[in-house]
């Protein structure tokens, strides 16, 4: 299934339509403020082996990172942070950023089997935040990947739900997606390390 949401004001009925697809254990692609992600529920491990098989991994030593709506969002699933790192991240979120943290309890047993860290992402999307924020939890997300040697990620929706409409449930067609992904930043030892150069640049928000 493919739909047509706007970022600028998203549907509240597309998302609550999403958000029902995810509790039901389904897996969705949606569209970020860098590239198109597929995602699933956190805390439904059957979607999350779903995930996996598509991308031929296994989950204890998949690097997915967490969607999540907003900083208070973050905390409920790292130890916590200095006040420099806080500030840091007020700043830079939402943005094209991947923060990985040492994780905390919550997160699910499932992913957290042999790293104890977690990848966060707050994007600069409406339609990604709104149906977090709806979920009442953050979705479990890794990048499409396009089998093109030039282009590294699909951007049309249109042929992303062409590509995966029988492996996933729901294809939300947030517009064209950017073929750049977020830049990584391992903040475990309280430093900024960055371990991906993507769209963003942390040295800005330092």
């Amino acid at each position: 299934m493919l739909i047509k949401i706007y970022p600028e004001n998203p549907n509240e009925k597309a998302i609550e339509q999403v958000v029902e697809v995810l509790k039901k254990g389904g897996l969705i692609i949606y569209p970020t403020d860098t590239i198109y992600g597929l995602g699933c529920d956190i805390t439904n491990p059957k979607a999350i082996e779903k995930i996996c098989r598509i991308r031929g991994i296994k989950p204890e030593k998949a690097n997915f990172s967490f969607i999540c709506h907003d900083l208070k969002h973050i905390s409920d699933y790292i130890k916590p942070i200095d006040n420099t790192t806080f500030r840091v991240l007020k700043k830079a979120l939402p943005g094209p950023f991947t923060f990985i943290f040492n994780a905390n309890n919550n997160v699910p047993k499932l992913l957290s089997s042999n790293k104890k860290t977690v990848g966060i992402r707050v994007p600069d999307n409406n339609i990604a935040r709104c149906i977090v924020k709806e979920l009442d939890n953050p979705i479990l997300s890794t990048s499409i990947k396009d089998d093109d040697d030039v282009i590294e990620y699909s951007t049309d929706p249109e042929l992303i739900h062409e590509k995966y409409e029988n492996l996933v449930d729901l294809v939300i067609d947030g517009g064209y997606g950017d073929n750049e992904a977020s830049t990584v930043i391992d903040c475990t030892n309280g430093e900024f390390e960055v371990i991906r150069e993507g769209k963003g640049n942390i040295e800005d928000f330092l």
